[in-house]
């Protein structure tokens, strides 16, 4: 039977697992409604998202699952969906992102509209209702993120060229798909034959900064990336990493780092590049204050309660 029939979208969705508990089945549930396959690649969870996921679905044909025996990253995990998947085009999915009613349809569209176009994003929403950060943003170039740690961005409004803001979701939702330099991870279409001419998923990132590293290597090969702000999807953002918190801060900071590296060493002077790898190594040490700070609060909140 053709797509027309079920609705369903010539698409294979592929998610990463990692201890996502009960939200990976309710996005599969969502993926299968809309796709003609979803892959789901287990990071070796010691959860029961996996097993809660095959009672839920034990004899559908049109899910594959895949163990990888390890947790090799997000990066890896993608290219594994990929290796498995059968339609013209992949929408790399999180976990913990529910698609929306005919947004898959909608995305779907809007990359047929233009066969330029490399990879669509949908509009990610938080449980709140509000827009999240990342699901349309700007590559945070070195000078932008500095601008970003000063607070720089709050002139912005007189110098918008200098002191631009990449976080593009506080600016008002566009009404129609728009062009943009990078889109998430969370949520990304992609075209299969963009992929053959840009190449995989790096496999250097483990977590973080692997899907700017994408948009980076699509712009440069001159595939366009737009956003669709009319395909909604719920992303309960950082369910599979809040409990190892150190864990996903070290491999946030290595990530960055690997992608300042990579694509701008050679633009900006050598001196530069310290300070910011400096910077980066002082943000994560930054971090690792506030997590330690804020264990030991709830730990004594705990002990005295």
């Amino acid at each position: 039977m053709g797509t027309e029939m079920y609705g369903l979208q010539p698409v294979s969705i592929a998610i990463v697992n990692y201890n996502a508990g009960p939200l990976l089945t309710r996005c599969v549930n969502a993926a299968l409604e809309q796709a003609q396959e979803v892959i789901v690649v287990d990071n070796a969870s010691i959860d029961s998202s996996i097993e809660k996921l095959k009672n839920s679905f034990p004899m559908e044909i049109r899910l594959n699952l895949i163990s990888t025996g390890k947790n090799s990253g997000f990066a890896a995990g993608c290219n594994f969906g990929l290796g498995a998947s059968t339609q013209p085009y992949i929408l790399f999915l999180n976990p913990d992102c529910i698609l929306g009613d005919n947004s898959l349809q909608r995305l779907v569209q809007v990359l047929e509209s233009d066969s330029h176009i490399g990879m669509v994003g949908g509009y990610l929403i938080n449980p709140n209702g509000s827009e999240q950060g990342g699901g349309r943003r700007a590559i945070p170039s070195p000078w932008r993120a500095c601008v970003r740690a000063f607070g720089l961005y709050h002139l912005e409004k007189y110098w918008p060229q200098l002191f631009f803001d990449f976080h593009l979701h506080k600016q008002p939702l566009p009404q129609t798909p728009i062009e943009v330099e990078a889109i998430s991870g969370a949520l990304m279409l992609v075209r299969r034959e963009a992929i053959k001419d840009v190449g995989t998923w790096d496999e250097g990132y483990f977590l973080h900064c692997e899907d700017l590293d994408w948009c980076m290597r699509f712009k440069q090969k001159n595939w366009k990336i737009v956003f669709v702000p009319d395909a909604p999807a719920i992303h309960s953002q950082g369910t599979c990493s809040r409990t190892r918190p150190f864990f996903v801060a070290w491999h946030k900071h290595k990530g960055m780092l690997r992608f300042y590296q990579k694509f701008f060493r050679h633009q900006y002077p050598g001196a530069l590049m310290r300070v910011i790898t400096l910077g980066i190594w002082f943000r994560f040490g930054i971090t690792v204050m506030l997590y330690a700070t804020q264990n030991c609060y709830r730990m004594l909140k705990l002990k005295h309660e």
